[in-house]
């Protein structure tokens, strides 16, 4: 076994070890079984680092901050060196020296918001945090104006290449002073290179696709270090496998063209909320609602419940019903949309849910439905719906139930679950067009849990043991067959058929072309068998 071979076996060990209680003491005496890499060749990779990267090692102020994954969870794993990336270049000369001293290298676009800890490492992370550059490019002569009430929205106005650190925080700017948006997550500090890996889902993914359905080109780092464009013209294997395959399975993506749209004018914008009384209600009417709008791309819709609190007080106060979206079209047509929904609850409910529903500017829109969610330390499972396994009143009750008997923690984030409707241009794309394959489905279901970096040990314990409760009462006996890549789930035993179905074959045969010796693996990585 070589020191790659050891290291990776640490990663496993630290990541499997954090589905009970955080283990870092396994990735501690990975690096330390490997034997050090020698100062020599720490300084062979600083010297072959562009002006502005830089290499950090586990001493000094800036190491820890840089280390610290945003799922606090993980935060035992600690890479052995960091290097700060500025250009492709530094990307290829790090994984160019990773491989020949024996470490696995692994890239964070973001501050590491993976689900399940997979950027994170024990041998070289790549931050690519720096690699902030924004271009647009407008292409009058392409676009094509329609006017959505009091929306004009100029479609393909253009395309923007956005830097591997871009964060959907990073575009805001673009829509609010230019008008030009990229439909992204709903998370300011998201690196939008993990979400458009995955998919990418959003308040604007019905209107105009998943982010992964608006990338045009990307540029990879492969495993022996050649950087190499992927487009429908070039590389184009690689670029199907890019949308939707998720991050970390064929190269180190530094850079993304998307198409942008051009925005002009308001959007109906609404917020309701209800005790948890409601619930069934108002998740039968929601669902209804999801189907019988499937097919209308002008309207978007994220449902859950949930709580938080340390008392069973406070956690029975605190547990509401709540839907949050926007609406591309009046006032007067989202009201009738929302009408089932506007009618239930008590008149206080009924009263603020109302005047909740308004118009608002789309820089507006993007700042009320944004969300950095969930925080600290959490766990997720996930589930992809259809019209086959939407929600009955008794798994809605046997969620509200359990919600009820959620531990608690000193997390304000708490616990509960979410739905992200999909449908309009999601579901206009085949299955098998992009390696997202979620296509032909009504709603991303996700289940999570949080707890916070001064828990006590047995509150993690009880949160973890809650959520496969949680999540098992809703979906009793056999689970849907699909779950979201972007929400992984480290317990998930079939991940390959529940990520990505009939593709999984064909992203095989992506990963044996472009890394055939299997560079980039985590627990949940494509294979190259």
């Amino acid at each position: 076994m070589d020191r790659r071979d050891v290291l990776r076996a640490g990663v496993l060990g630290s990541v499997g070890g954090a589905l009970g209680l955080q283990a870092p003491e396994r990735a501690a005496a990975a690096v330390e079984a490997a034997g050090p890499v020698g100062p020599r060749d720490w300084k062979r990779l600083a010297d072959a680092l562009s002006p502005g990267a830089t290499l950090y090692r586990p001493y000094g102020s800036v190491y820890p901050s840089l280390a610290l994954p945003f799922n606090h969870r993980y935060a035992g794993i600690r890479p052995a060196g960091i290097v700060a990336c500025a250009t492709t270049e530094d990307v290829s000369e790090a994984i160019r020296w990773a491989r020949a001293v024996g470490l696995p290298a692994v890239p964070r676009s973001g501050l590491g918001h993976n689900y399940a800890g997979y950027s994170t490492t024990t041998g070289l992370l790549l931050n690519m945090a720096r690699m902030k550059s924004i271009v647009s490019t407008p292409m009058p002569g392409r676009a094509h104006p329609r006017v959505y009430g009091p929306m004009k929205v100029v479609h393909d106005a253009g395309t923007v290449t956005v830097g591997a650190g871009v964060t959907n925080g990073d575009l805001h700017p673009l829509l609010e002073d230019h008008g030009m948006f990229v439909p992204t997550g709903r998370c300011p500090s998201v690196g939008v290179a993990g979400l458009v890996l995955g998919g990418g889902i959003g308040f604007s993914d019905k209107m105009f696709g998943l982010t992964c359905d608006r990338l045009v080109a990307t540029t990879v780092v492969l495993a022996d270090g050649r950087a190499v464009k992927a487009s429908k013209d070039t590389h184009p294997d690689l670029f199907w496998a890019c949308r939707g395959g998720a991050g970390n399975n064929f190269g180190v993506n530094t850079s993304f063209t998307f198409q942008y749209e051009q925005f002009e004018g308001t959007v109906g914008f609404y917020q309701l909320r209800w005790s948890l009384d409601s619930v069934l209600p108002v998740i039968a009417a929601a669902q209804h609602i999801a189907q019988d709008t499937v097919g209308d791309r002008r309207f978007h819709l994220r449902l859950g419940i949930g709580t938080n609190g340390m008392t069973r007080t406070q956690i029975h106060a605190n547990a509401n019903v709540n839907a949050i979206g926007q609406y591309y079209g009046t006032v007067q047509e989202l009201r009738a949309i929302l009408d089932p929904l506007l009618k239930i609850g008590t008149t206080e409910e009924r009263a603020r849910n109302s005047a909740s529903v308004r118009q608002v500017t789309p820089g507006e829109a993007s700042v009320l439905l944004s969300a950095t969610t969930p925080i600290d330390r959490f766990a997720t499972k996930s589930a992809i719906l259809d019209s086959r396994t939407l929600l009955t009143d008794q798994q809605v009750g046997a969620a509200a139930e359990r919600l009820l008997d959620w531990p608690g923690s000193n997390n304000e984030d708490g616990a509960g679950f979410a739905m992200f409707a999909l449908g309009g241009e999601i579901n206009q794309v085949p299955p098998n067009a992009t390696a997202f394959v979620h296509r032909n489905d009504l709603f991303v279901f996700a289940a999570e849990t949080s707890w916070a970096d001064y828990d006590l040990p047995d509150v993690a314990e009880a949160n973890l043991h809650w959520l496969k409760q949680f999540y098992d009462d809703i979906f009793p006996g056999k689970s849907p067959e699909h779950a979201y890549q972007n929400f992984p789930d480290p317990t998930l035993k079939n991940w390959r058929e529940a990520y990505y179905g009939r593709n999984y074959p064909r992203l095989v045969n992506v990963k044996r072309k472009y890394d055939p010796t299997g560079f980039f693996n985590y627990p949940q990585a494509i294979g190259t068998r």
